[in-house]
């Protein structure tokens, strides 16, 4: 069965950093791509990125971009997100997905398996 884990959350002061990483067991597709998204209280969920297993082709939200770096290690089936420089506003459940069908790492593609979430908490 396919199934992602995420873990690294947590509190951190503003200006800090944090590693997420998502953990891909039981996947028996040759590509696919993990996407990262959060969740912040009362808002809708939002995509910040994702990476293509094959290639390494990456994509970003404009809000994160310079200070989060997604990664990925295939041998560990394990795709990361470096999050620097954090802001009171990256607060959220952060989870990773998986896109199986072969679209790539494009905005608003569809996942097909989602994690169960990690918590980040970003004070001032």
């Amino acid at each position: 069965e396919a199934q992602l884990v995420e873990s690294g959350g947590g509190l951190v002061q503003a200006g800090g950093s944090l590693r997420l990483s998502c953990v891909a067991s039981g996947f028996t597709f040759d590509d696919y791509v993990i996407g990262w998204f959060r969740q912040a209280p009362g808002t809708e969920r939002e995509e910040i990125s994702c990476i293509r297993r094959s290639d390494g082709n990456t994509l970003y939200t404009d809000s994160v971009k310079g200070r989060f770096t997604i990664s990925r290690d295939n041998a560990k089936n394990t795709v990361y997100l470096q999050m620097n420089n954090l802001k009171p506003e990256d607060t959220g459940v952060y989870y990773c997905a998986a896109e199986v069908s072969g679209y790539g790492c494009y905005p608003g593609v569809f996942y097909n398996y989602w994690g169960q979430g990690t918590q980040v908490i970003v004070s001032s």
